[in-house]
């Protein structure tokens, strides 16, 4: 055999054994599924679940908001090849409805504000709120194994087909009931252990050969979450009294978890300037509530704190309830809501 098919005949062998290895441990890789995801804290828990398999799709990947997105043809293509699609909801994507039922017809579409298990609230009356609108009111409650003393609202009319995988057929009674509800929803870590357990099973289903990837996942996310909630429950107990007041109503589901006291809100929709009324009125609540802090938000215009607040006491913080600055990944959620707590403690605790 000549020097030079003796210097190939190894270079053949570990090219071989290089394609065997590829084999081994490429098929979860090659078969990881498509997946669409439209806000960053839910993408984050979707993408702890896929950890190690693929990586999802995020649509909203900075300040955006998601009461208002227009589509960017790279976000319709990527509508347009996935698997599956997880969203809250109309209550929250409203911008969504039609391109799901246009570019996502081909993919299992998960709406999580139908998921069985989501505790949901209804949206809250008028910027001030009353003393039974701070009750949270509850737009319909499933059990899952813990209490926040909140009862589901009577005559809510919301019926939902919880095993529904795709296919929106909203009529006007159904954008009503959708209007009602709350969109927040991931902000009760109780919630977003149920959006890791509905992500897992709607992967395992579509993937089976990556079925115990997933749900290992998913237990591994869970038990995060109950270290977070623990940390943030003792974080925010001793400003559990204080009361505040938010830019727009996105955090009862966080307040109503912790216990916290949100009095209310400068506008109900973030998208629509609040009218002079408006502004006496927040003004006028902030006054007799004693308020301690008025919240902006990082994606809309925080002068209008500044009018709020004007000859008070009262005290400018922010909070974000998406991430707006954040990186995108299994962090992400983790972060959203270590980002909420220290902002609140930071503004809310008293001045020794």
């Amino acid at each position: 055999m000549s020097a030079c098919h003796a210097l190939r005949r190894p270079f053949r062998l570990l090219a071989g054994a290089g394609l065997l290895l590829l084999a081994a441990l490429g098929p979860a890789a090659a078969q990881a599924p498509k997946v669409f995801v439209t806000i960053k804290p839910v993408h984050a828990l979707v993408a702890g679940v896929m950890q190690g398999v693929g990586e999802p799709y995020l649509l909203l990947k900075g300040g955006e908001s998601p009461h208002s997105y227009t589509l960017k043809p790279s976000d319709a293509r990527a509508l347009s090849e996935s698997a599956l699609v997880f969203w809250v909801g109309e209550s929250l994507e409203t911008f969504l409805v039609n391109p799901l039922e246009t570019l996502g017809k081909q993919a299992r579409i998960v709406e999580l504000a139908e998921a069985k298990d989501i505790e949901l609230m209804k949206v809250r009356e008028g910027g001030a709120w009353d003393a039974h609108d701070h009750g949270h009111g509850q737009a319909h409650g499933h059990s899952h194994g813990h209490s926040h003393d909140k009862k589901p609202a009577q005559g809510h009319g919301h019926g939902h087909s919880h095993g529904h995988s795709h296919g929106h057929s909203h009529d006007k009674k159904d954008a009503h009931a959708h209007a009602e509800i709350d969109g927040h929803l991931w902000l009760d870590p109780h919630n977003a252990e149920v959006i890791v357990t509905v992500a897992a099973e709607a992967l395992a289903e579509i993937d089976p050969a990556n079925a115990s990837a997933y749900r290992d996942n998913a237990q591994k996310v869970i038990a995060r979450i109950e270290a977070l909630d623990a940390e943030l429950k003792t974080q925010l107990e001793p400003v559990k009294d204080r009361p505040y007041i938010v830019f727009h109503d996105a955090y009862q589901y966080f307040e109503a978890h912790y216990g916290l006291k949100a009095v209310g809100s400068i506008t109900l929709s973030p998208e629509r300037q609040p009218s002079a009324q408006r502004l006496r009125e927040i003004r006028k609540r902030l006054a007799d509530s004693g308020a301690a802090c008025v919240f902006s938000e990082p994606q809309f215009r925080p002068a209008l704190v500044d009018v709020v607040i004007e000859g008070s006491t009262a005290k400018r913080g922010e909070l974000d309830p998406i991430g707006a600055a954040l990186p995108a990944g299994p962090d992400a959620y983790f972060e959203v809501m270590r980002g909420l707590a220290a902002s609140l403690r930071g503004c809310l605790m008293p001045q020794s």
